[in-house]
């Protein structure tokens, strides 16, 4: 692995700012995306690629945290804000690559690309040592329970890679086909089944896991216009999707997050439980009796009649298979990652716009804002829990 690390760093992929100490725990890993972007006007342009991070933040101090390392790669605010992940013993994490930039008549132009990007974080400095070309624009991803698998969403061929983790070394081995547009998938807890959106067809679909062979049973259920993300309840019981509406983007419309039963022979949809507009980041927390939806609500759209200063967070409370929006809280400009510290004690919300991730507190159900923020060294378009202290 050697000569792939002095590779990397000579074209920039891997370049570290600070190494991570190695007690400190947990960890959240922060896809910070300076392709997309807007002018004075507010219109969306697409800027020359090279300056995308990946940042680890250390969450010890949960109302303080510290970024402890920044790596030069390349991700996209393109897809679901899940196209990162952190295993769940803390060794490694993976990035997809989903878009990059090429040149198309003198202008910039957004075009898929097929790349996944290995970090041992184990390592000191945490560093770059594997990048596999997948399908084309992988997207959403997850591991599973014991983080001996993984799966990625490879976007724009409609397939999922399977692939095989044995401590940093990481090998495709198998390709599901499901249908093009699908953008996340998440293992169920008790590792027998996985989910994932079929963004455009407006379907969950269900997968079954064995070992390590994932097969596409082709279960369907409808869900609400344009799912785009899930997740499943600690007990495997639940799995919830947000539904953008509009293919994908706010458009002044309240939207749905949908609720599915995956209990027994026949998983099916329970539930459709209005929200704000355009509902993207979604997280599960570890405690089970919480989720929490971020609403675009325009935030991104200045020009537009439904334009909002802020995103906004729905609170969902969880009581068996009864799903009820509880609450709303303002979080900042054009929310796209949620994610929940791994006691379910703290909320961390990436505003891509302000560049900064606001900091909630849960106390039992209620979700209040800490009314502090932390900035990331770009705009956030992703982000991911790692495991608790270990």
């Amino acid at each position: 692995m050697s000569s792939l690390l002095k590779h990397a760093t000579a074209c920039g992929l891997a370049i570290l700012t600070a190494a991570a100490p190695a007690a400190a725990a947990p960890f959240m890993i922060v896809g910070n995306d300076e392709k997309s972007g807007v002018d004075p006007e507010g219109k969306p342009v697409v800027n020359p690629t090279g300056k995308d991070t990946v940042q680890i933040v250390d969450l010890a101090r949960p109302e303080a945290p510290k970024i402890v390392a920044t790596l030069s790669l390349e991700n996209s605010v393109v897809g679901p804000p899940t196209n990162l992940a952190i295993s769940p013993s803390g060794r490694i994490a993976l990035v997809a690559d989903s878009m990059t930039v090429v040149q198309d008549n003198g202008a910039n132009k957004l075009v898929p690309t097929d790349k996944l990007f290995v970090i041992d974080l184990k390592a000191n400095p945490p560093a770059l040592v594997q990048t596999l070309t997948l399908g084309r624009q992988p997207s959403g991803l997850s591991f599973s329970p014991k983080g001996d698998l993984a799966l990625v969403c490879n976007r724009a061929d409609g397939t999922i890679s399977v692939l095989k983790i044995d401590g940093t070394e990481v090998t495709q081995t198998g390709l599901v086909t499901v249908s093009p547009g699908v953008s996340h998938v998440e293992f169920t807890p008790d590792g027998k089944h996985a989910v994932a959106v079929r963004s455009p067809d407006n379907k969950l679909a269900v997968l079954d896991v064995d070992g390590g062979t994932v097969t596409y049973n082709k279960v369907d259920l409808p869900t609400y216009a344009f799912p785009y993300n899930v997740v499943v309840t600690p007990d495997s019981k639940l799995a919830i999707t947000a539904g953008n509406g509009n293919n994908g983007s706010s458009d002044g419309n309240a939207d749905a997050v949908s609720v599915v039963e995956l209990e027994g022979p026949h998983p099916h949809v329970i539930a459709h439980i209005t929200v704000g507009d355009a509902p993207e980041g979604l997280a599960m927390s570890p405690k089970g009796n919480l989720a929490v939806v971020a609403n675009v609500n325009g935030s991104n759209r200045p020009a537009t009649w439904f334009h909002h200063p802020t995103a906004s967070l729905t609170v969902l409370l969880i009581q068996g298979t009864t799903v009820t929006a509880i609450k709303t809280v303002q979080v900042g400009a054009f929310t796209e990652a949620v994610a929940f510290s791994p006691d379910g004690r703290y909320i961390y919300a990436g505003n891509f716009n302000d560049k900064d991730f606001s900091i909630l507190k849960v106390n039992g159900t209620d979700v209040v804002d800490t009314g502090k923020r932390f900035k990331v060294d770009g705009h956030p378009a992703s982000a991911r829990m790692g495991p608790g202290a270990r």
